[in-house]
């Protein structure tokens, strides 16, 4: 819709380069918010991997009580008839707050388990997720999460992603996924931009960690 993803040197976490990502309300528009890069085959079920990158909200972002989606790992299921795109573990921020999410089993008849107040977010700030993640369907997977550097989760003994085979994409930017899902937004600011940095993937944590890229 009226969604942007742009390379910007001006804000920057790291090296020269950042990507900004900016998304519009429109109380018209029907649709989904999606302002995100993607990389794609970055999982499958049965792998491992560390998953990470660099985050800024906008120095007067409105915290509210609507979700604004950060990161996801995603795939596309229409040929389930039962949804198109399914998105299993995500990133998200209600108010100040630092969400995540599994969602696992049958494509058509999931479960999700919710990891709610992981960590507090500043605005105009840079902030670091990392993620480490064993991709299964039944209660012998696990999934980590690092916030600035800080374990914040660590979960074991779970299932962590959908019961299918194929790959899944990794995507961060911003999903203002609230405004579609509510159906209206909270509070007044129609025009929100996260920016982006050293957005990585990888078999190790120093894949990921957005301070140890060369």
């Amino acid at each position: 819709h009226y969604g942007t993803v742009k390379d910007v040197t001006n804000v920057v976490y790291k090296g020269t380069t950042a990507i900004k990502c900016t998304q519009v309300y429109d109380a018209s528009y029907t649709g989904r918010y999606h302002s995100e890069v993607v990389k794609n085959g970055v999982y499958s079920r049965g792998g491992t991997g560390f998953y990470g990158f660099a985050f800024r909200l906008q120095s007067d972002w409105d915290f509210t009580s609507q979700s604004y989606n950060l990161g996801q790992f995603i795939a596309d299921f229409s040929d389930y008839k039962c949804d198109d795109y399914i998105p299993t573990s995500m990133v998200w921020l209600v108010g100040n707050q630092l969400y995540s999410r599994v969602k696992a089993g049958a494509v058509c008849n999931p479960t999700t388990t919710q990891f709610p107040n992981l960590a507090t977010v500043s605005a105009g700030a840079w902030h670091k997720v990392v993620i480490q993640a064993s991709w299964k369907s039944d209660n012998t997977g696990y999934y980590k999460l690092w916030f600035d550097g800080t374990k914040v989760l660590e979960v074991y003994n779970i299932a962590t992603t959908l019961a299918d085979d194929r790959p899944f994409q990794f995507r961060a930017g911003l999903y203002a996924n609230g405004w579609h899902d509510n159906g209206y937004i909270v509070g007044s600011q129609t025009t929100r931009q996260v920016w982006y940095d050293q957005i990585g993937s990888g078999s190790t944590f120093a894949d990921a960690d957005p301070d140890q890229w060369s």
